[in-house]
């Protein structure tokens, strides 16, 4: 695990197992505050469920209601903390997205969730999280955050020094 800037702005944290990916997102959730936005990008099979199903248990959302909403476009979970995920997968373009009425969702008392951000980039709000997913290997993504606002950057940056200080490289 590496707590490190990929680059300029972005923080890297290495996943061995879809256990750890969870947490990664439970994790976050603690140190988000409601409303926020968070922008998952990467390919099928990337862990981007994985991460929503560790935020939502961070936010006292039952993590078995938790599913790929790639058949419908929003999913509403109830929690201390409710989450609100959106799969743009399906969609043609922005416009088809803000039709969906996501802006009054972004204002809500809530964590956003968007899976495919990158096809809708255009149409969320400036400040946010950008969380990259990429696989590695059969068992290991990396997970790339890239704060877009003082609120994330201080969230990320509270992450990934409790991740390095408490979590080691197998989190528990």
């Amino acid at each position: 695990m590496s707590d490190h800037p990929a680059s300029t702005g972005e923080y890297l944290l290495v996943s061995t197992n879809e256990e750890t990916t969870r947490k990664i997102g439970e994790l976050l959730a603690g140190f988000l505050s409601p409303p926020s936005l968070v922008g998952l990008i990467g390919t099928l099979g990337s862990g981007k469920t994985r991460l929503v199903q560790g935020l939502a248990r961070g936010c006292g959302v039952a993590e078995a209601a938790v599913i790929s909403p790639t058949f419908v476009l929003i999913h509403e979970y109830p929690g201390r903390v409710p989450v609100f995920h959106f799969d743009v997968y399906r969609l043609k373009d922005s416009e088809e997205f803000l039709e969906l009425g996501v802006d009054e969702y972004f204002q809500r008392p809530g964590i956003c969730v968007v899976e495919w951000a990158d096809r809708v980039a255009d149409a969320l709000p400036p400040e946010r999280l950008d969380v990259e997913l990429s696989i590695v290997d059969s068992s290991t993504r990396h997970v790339i955050l890239k704060p877009l606002g003082e609120h994330y950057r201080q969230a990320v940056e509270k992450l990934t020094s409790l991740w390095h200080h408490h979590s080691g490289d197998n989190p528990r």
